[in-house]
């Protein structure tokens, strides 16, 4: 066994001892096990969405497009901020109804907010569908880092079962506990890594930065800049729109913001947050330098960039640091999403059908479905396909869906009504699941279109139309309830 494979294995080992030890001394309830008993601070709920933010996309997906794409890059830079700006006056409002009214689920919610157990059912099953890719992309991602980092000694399948194997069993005993200690040691190596990678190795290759754009730029001109058409300015600019509205609406970034002791723990994270972004930076560097210097790296290949651009420069022991920032990159975010999607199937769906189930066999079921969630997240990263960024964006495309019924919910008058949101959402999650499943364009759906249309994200597309729906059913709607309450007086 190499020295790189020691230090990974290493790792890991340790994030299951953590992950095991935090759930000592505590009485595992759902609430303990799902939100941590609403007791984590700003340190904790910093590191709990920094560890959901900060995955195998940033460390493998962000440097592998700035290796394939170029300047589209960069609209992974500029979502971020603008999210955490929309964090300072969103999440506080969703942590005082929740605390208020004791949710402990995305879909909680929704069920509160419109008195429709059957919208939180819903909700459930789009969040889950939504986070299968997010799931397939971390284990991908830890595939990829084993079996790249360890030379090929252990393949890219066995890496994926060890660590969803590790995962599950730590998820089950200590939940979101587990997750956030071993968010501790994941967010230090991650910060440390990535920074000295961006710095070191344009100046090993090129002598600095900006010998290495001008190298860039030399060899591929109007790379590092926009294409006219595909990943062109519009397409730059509704995918940051996507993300950044959708950015909260993840079922395990939803229910992190329940585990904080207090509103102020937002306000906080939300002036250290966008600083926190600029890590990126040093991360599409590492992609940049490898333009040049790694060759042949041809579609979801380019996720290696990083990897072997590493590989070909650093002795065995660093390789295996790497690895093992880029091993918990997968982890934390995994386990979040694990323990999310069988809290949503246990308490949102199962309870809803089987109203005597007890709090005690609601909490079991969670538990117990984990390994569930893990083994179907397996037979779609085993299936193949698609970049980690793509897989990323397919995600987006259909939690985003549930932001506008999530905002309007927040007025004092919503002009939303349970039926509305229902349709709104349902017809936006469709529209993205026919175009994604179909591998169609909006530009091959509508090819008379000018050019800036055809290339808006489709999530964007499908969130334009789930507001019209919503609005309409909404107006049509409560105009009905408004005519047969006046019927009744009358």
């Amino acid at each position: 066994m190499n020295t790189a494979l020691i230090i990974i294995f290493g790792f890991l080992a340790l994030s299951i001892f953590l992950g095991v030890q935090a759930q000592k001394g505590k009485d595992m309830s759902l609430e303990q096990w799902s939100v941590g008993g609403r007791g984590f601070g700003t340190i904790f709920v910093f590191l709990l969405m920094a560890g959901e933010i900060y995955t195998t996309f940033t460390f493998l997906g962000g440097s592998g497009w700035a290796y394939g794409k170029g300047g589209p890059t960069y609209y992974i830079l500029g979502y971020g901020c603008l999210a955490y700006i929309m964090s300072y006056w969103l999440l506080p409002a969703i942590w005082k109804y929740a605390k208020d009214n004791n949710l402990m689920s995305q879909s909680d919610f929704f069920v509160s907010k419109y008195k429709s157990p059957l919208l939180g059912v819903f909700v459930s099953l789009v969040g889950v569908v939504a986070l299968i890719p997010y799931l397939v992309l971390q284990l991908k991602g830890l595939g990829i880092i084993v079996a790249e980092a360890s030379g090929g000694s252990i393949s890219s399948t066995a890496a994926i079962w060890i660590g969803v194997i590790a995962v599950t069993v730590y998820v089950m005993i200590s939940g979101i506990h587990g997750s956030a200690w071993t968010a501790v040691i994941k967010d230090i190596m991650i910060l440390g890594i990535v920074l000295f990678l961006g710095i070191y190795l344009p100046i090993h290759y090129y002598g600095g930065f900006q010998p290495m754009f001008e190298a860039i730029e030399a060899a591929k001109p109007g790379f590092l800049a926009m294409p006219e058409t595909g990943l062109s300015v519009s397409w730059f600019i509704s995918t940051v729109l996507l993300t950044a509205l959708g950015f909260y609406m993840w079922p395990h970034t939803f229910g992190s913001i329940y585990s904080a002791q207090s509103s102020k723990v937002f306000r906080k994270n939300a002036i250290i947050m966008p600083l926190y972004q600029l890590v990126l930076l040093f991360v599409f560097f590492v992609g940049f330098a490898a333009i040049l210097q790694v060759k042949g790296l041809e579609g979801a290949d380019g996720d290696l960039a990083l990897l072997k651009l590493s590989m070909q420069t650093f002795d065995p022991w660093v390789v295996g640091l790497i690895g093992a920032a880029g091993l918990l990159t997968a982890i934390v975010p995994g386990s979040m999403i694990m323990m999310s999607a069988s809290t949503l199937l246990a308490k949102n769906v199962y309870k809803v059908f089987v109203p005597k189930a007890t709090d005690l066999q609601v909490s079991k079921l969670a538990k117990n479905l984990v390994p569930v969630v893990a083994i179907i997240a397996l037979y779609f990263t085993f299936k193949g396909g698609d970049t980690l960024v793509t897989l990323l964006l397919m995600g987006y495309s259909l939690v985003t869906q549930l932001f506008p019924a999530l905002v309007f919910s927040l007025a004092k008058n919503n002009v939303v009504t349970k039926a509305g949101a229902f349709a709104g959402i349902a017809v936006g999650v469709f529209t993205v699941a026919y175009i994604t499943i179909s591998a169609s364009t909006v530009g091959t759906l509508f090819p008379a279109l000018p050019q800036f249309v055809k290339d808006l994200n489709v999530g964007v597309i499908a969130l334009i139309i789930n507001l019209v729906v919503t609005f309409a059913v909404s107006f049509v709607t409560k105009s009905a309830t408004s005519n047969n309450t006046n019927e009744r007086v009358a």
